[in-house]
């Protein structure tokens, strides 16, 4: 069983944390009903114990904090992150969990904490289209691509906004569980995903 943290915060775009969360819960039912063990834990993480107030006002409660010092095998931060990439203790627990994670991965503006902590290198990486050329600008020895969902390097993913992060959790549902698992779980969520390769 792989563990999954995800990031919630204030403000927190609910699709870009939720929509991964909803991947990996339906391809945990997919695999009981199947007769297997479930082969995700999914662990929302706040900065504190708190429920976020996410963008749009729905109101989501945690199950841990950044303070707990359990590992995870993938760290996914969601957007919209005006606030987050400059607080000092989420950049730290990013990079206190960095070198233990299988995954460390961004939906849409996620990226933005993931610079800020350091944590992207020369490897192209995206965020939502909107958001691109702030990207360059602030981060300019990133290679910044755009047209693409997601892009995964293994070690590290991002992707585009909003939607885009079910793609990505799909696809990493692939990597881990089998392409043929993560085309049940798209078709159980009734979602129309290919399974193509990205770029």
């Amino acid at each position: 069983m792989r563990s999954i943290a995800i990031l919630l915060f204030d403000d927190v775009e609910v699709l870009d944390a939720c929509g991964p969360f909803e991947v990996f819960s339906v391809a945990n039912r997919v695999a009981e009903r199947a007769g297997s063990a479930a082969p995700f834990e999914v662990v929302l993480v706040g900065i504190d114990a708190s429920p976020v107030r996410a963008r749009g006002g729905m109101r989501i409660g945690v199950d841990t904090t950044i303070d707990d010092p359990r590992t995870y095998d993938l760290v996914l931060v969601p957007g919209v992150v005006d606030a987050v990439e400059a607080d000092g203790r989420v950049l730290e627990w990013l990079q206190r969990t960095r070198p233990t994670a299988e995954v460390v991965a961004s939906v849409c503006t996620g990226a933005f904490v993931l610079a800020a902590a350091g944590l992207l290198d020369a490897r192209p990486v995206t965020t939502h289209w909107e958001d691109l050329e702030l990207l360059r600008t602030r981060w300019p020895a990133l290679v910044v691509h755009e047209g693409v969902r997601y892009i995964d390097h293994g070690d590290l993913a991002t992707s585009a906004g909003i939607s885009a992060g079910l793609d990505l959790a799909l696809h990493l549902v692939a990597r881990w569980a089998g392409a043929d698992h993560a085309l049940a779980t798209a078709g159980q969520m009734d979602y129309d995903w290919s399974g193509a390769e990205h770029p």
